[in-house]
């Protein structure tokens, strides 16, 4: 099968197409042939090796594996395992397989049964590539740290990414006031998406208007805590999905110190809210962005659109039904 593989940290240009054994899955698994996979901000991590600190995880000084990562597929069902009871063959399924070995930016890939849901037939398979792993933080993000209430307004610090454009949508649902922050390519996608007011961090530093905000939902973590306090109204909350972990740390030590902010880090539950992310999608209230959808032969180029930052919502690498 072909498969995207690098055997060293760097720029798109160290992946390639390989032709590689097709997997087996295990008593537990499913072998799914993948429809359509999404870029995500820890695939571009992993391909860069940047932050280092990451490197304890996925290989010092080369990667530990050299399957190009991707977690969050959307496919169809081809072998399933001795004891498998939730799907059958022909099943059209979606999910992140990010505790499972990643690996999706293949023709194929294996996952436990468990990090799967069958896919809607009125959601496409791009669509469907594009809701779980992004759509889960900002559910667990936004209502299970972040407490969500009417009336409440809300910062949303990368509001135009995979993320953000669902942050910004299932927001709006709890009747707040939303402001969303982005570069300048993003601003009209973020207001259509239902975002109140819209600030482009290349002209302007939010921290520094002098605006309360009930909760900051930050996609990005690229401030260090005292700014982002700045910005936080009396019991304010603070919500981060990760970053560096200098920042993290940071984050979680001023918090622990302070009563007068709540400080959080979403320790992120795969799959958990897909059931309720699939209604939203029924329902006409959620929408995942699609910048654009790129073949497989084309990876490496899709990763350097990822780089350059300017995409709205997501970037979906697609293969041949």
């Amino acid at each position: 099968m072909k498969a995207i593989v690098y055997e060293k940290y760097g720029s798109p240009d160290v992946l390639r197409m390989e032709e590689i054994e097709r997997p087996i899955p295990g008593d537990k698994e499913v072998l799914v042939k993948v429809h359509a996979v999404s870029i995500n901000s820890w695939d571009w991590d992993t391909l860069t090796g940047k932050p280092f600190e990451y490197r304890f995880l996925f290989g010092l000084l080369h990667p530990k594996s050299t399957k190009m990562h991707g977690c969050e597929i959307a496919g169809v069902v081809e072998k399933i395992g001795e004891h498998i009871k939730r799907f059958q063959v022909g099943d059209e399924v979606f999910g992140d397989i990010a505790e499972n070995g990643w690996g999706a930016f293949a023709e194929y890939t294996c996952a436990h049964e468990n990090y799967l849901v069958l896919k809607p037939s009125c959601m496409t398979f791009e669509q469907a590539a594009c809701l779980s792993h992004g759509g889960n933080l900002a559910v667990q993000g936004l209502i299970d740290y972040g407490k969500i209430k009417s009336g409440q307004n809300v910062l949303i610090n990368g509001g135009g990414g995979s993320t953000g454009t669902l942050a910004i949508q299932i927001a709006k649902l709890f009747d707040v006031e939303v402001t969303a922050v982005d570069n300048t390519a993003k601003l009209d996608t973020m207001l259509e998406l239902g975002a109140d007011h819209v600030i482009d961090y290349t002209k302007e530093d939010f921290t520094l208007n002098e605006r309360k905000y009930d909760l900051i939902f930050d996609v990005k973590t690229n401030r260090s805590i005292f700014d982002y306090q700045r910005s936080l109204g009396s019991k304010g909350i603070y919500v981060t999905v990760g970053g560096k972990t200098s920042r993290i740390l940071q984050a979680l030590i001023i918090g622990k110190l302070s009563s007068k902010y709540q400080v959080h880090m979403v320790a992120y539950k795969a799959n958990k809210d897909l059931k309720y992310l699939i209604e939203l999608f029924d329902t006409g209230k959620l929408k995942p962005v699609i910048d654009r959808c790129i073949p497989l032969d084309y990876t490496a180029e899709a990763f350097r659109y990822f780089g350059e930052g300017y995409f709205k919502g997501k970037i979906v690498v697609t293969l041949g039904a």
